[in-house]
């Protein structure tokens, strides 16, 4: 099987629409698929609601996604795009290593696996990490710079890094890392499909 882990440096970059788009352009993959989610404190990971409470059972939750299309979730997203399984990850931040016997036990379950995260890459070791990355947006989630240097390859708006706004993040991470386009509203490309496909050739899938 195969474990392809796509994160991405800040909130509304793309992320959920690359994992869709290789959900879409390869189904003979049979993925499931998972969005993991982390909440600050003072947010409830049952529901993402605020919440004061501070049980255990409010820390780590796990959904399976039921129903595909307009059902106003990323998870939803990846059902409709023609996931076998999605399943939804949420957790208070810091806490992902509790979630991760439940993770792993999806995992073993899925024919192939895609993961929508970045913090995930502290307890994986995947066959393919994408980051996803945009210039214009200044924000650079500390888990998207730790894991930057691991990325197979990282996803640009049009390909070209150009001159980002990123204070206190060097290039020199992704130098030598293929750079691969994304044209929105197409966000996975051909060259993208094909560049997956030649990383996972020869894995037992």
């Amino acid at each position: 099987m195969a474990i392809v882990v796509v994160g991405g440096h800040s909130r509304n970059v793309g992320k959920t629409s690359v994992v869709e788009g290789l959900i879409r352009a390869m189904p003979e993959m049979r993925w499931t698929a998972f969005k993991v989610t982390q909440f600050g404190h003072g947010m409830c990971s049952a529901n993402g609601e605020p919440c004061d409470c501070e049980t255990a059972e409010h820390t780590i939750a796990v959904s399976e996604e039921r129903v595909g299309g307009d059902a106003g979730t990323d998870s939803g997203r990846f059902l409709a795009a023609g996931a076998v399984r999605s399943l939804w990850v949420r957790t208070r931040t810091g806490d992902l290593a509790e979630a991760m016997p439940r993770i792993r036990k999806e995992i073993e379950k899925a024919e192939n696996a895609v993961i929508e995260s970045n913090s995930i890459m502290r307890f994986l070791r995947p066959d393919l990490y994408l980051s996803v990355l945009d210039p214009e947006v200044a924000d650079f989630k500390d888990s998207a710079r730790l894991y930057l240097d691991r990325a197979d390859a990282v996803l640009v708006p049009e390909g070209v890094l150009g001159r980002p706004e990123w204070k206190g993040v060097s290039l020199k991470l992704v130098q030598g890392t293929p750079v691969l386009a994304m044209r929105p509203p197409m966000y996975v490309t051909e060259e993208v499909v094909g560049f997956v496909r030649k990383k996972l050739k020869g894995i037992d899938l």
